[in-house]
């Protein structure tokens, strides 16, 4: 099975829905988000030494990860899933490859509990902008994205929702310890100064 799947036809088919179909109000689980998690588990996958199949189906997983946000901003991992069954056998993956993809795609619903590299992989990929420059960058679309849905209210709620997140987030692969833990670490030491501003 591994020889007929056909990952850039299945790359290009979701990333046209998504382009698509996602709501322009989703400033954060935009394309841009996929594509972003779509490198960042690329790079993991290659620095942790997974095979050319299991690095196949890690890049497919990230491509439809957050898929289900076209159809819903509740239990969207599930949607995605939905997605992934009923369009990934055209592209000739087999129902396991399918059971992998949507167990990792299942992982990243928050609180993460992977219980494979792979889906580890995903999860870190996933929360990969924790621990980067892009840090504030990034979390201003996720502001903006529940400012606009009325999940939140103001910035100072923001930030103490953004520092207990990083305070109970916590990477699993070697290489996103190594190499966006220090940074991650970093945030935390910020938020906690400004949230200690708000209190004062």
């Amino acid at each position: 099975m591994t020889n007929k799947k056909n990952f850039p036809s299945a790359k290009a088919y979701i990333l046209n829905r998504q382009k698509e179909a996602l709501s322009s109000h989703l400033y954060y689980h935009s394309l841009r988000h996929v594509l972003d998690v779509y490198a960042a588990a690329k790079r993991i996958a290659n620095k942790e030494g997974l095979s050319r199949n299991d690095t196949i189906l890690v890049k497919t997983a990230a491509l439809y990860h957050d898929c289900g946000y076209m159809i819903s901003t509740i239990d969207h991992e599930t949607a995605s899933c939905e997605i992934a069954k009923n369009s990934l056998p055209q592209f000739g993956y087999s129902s396991s490859d399918i059971s992998i993809i949507c167990n990792m795609i299942l992982a990243t619903k928050i609180p993460h509990q992977p219980q494979t590299l792979m889906e580890e992989i995903l999860c870190d990929a996933d929360l990969d902008y924790l621990g980067r420059g892009d840090f504030y960058v990034i979390g201003d679309l996720l502001f903006k994205e529940l400012l606009d849905s009325k999940s939140i209210n103001d910035r100072k709620e923001w930030n103490k929702i953004q520092l207990d997140f990083l305070k109970a987030h916590t990477y699993f692969t070697a290489t996103s310890l190594s190499e966006r833990q220090p940074q991650k670490a970093e945030y935390i030491k910020e938020l906690t100064l400004k949230n200690q501003t708000y209190e004062n």
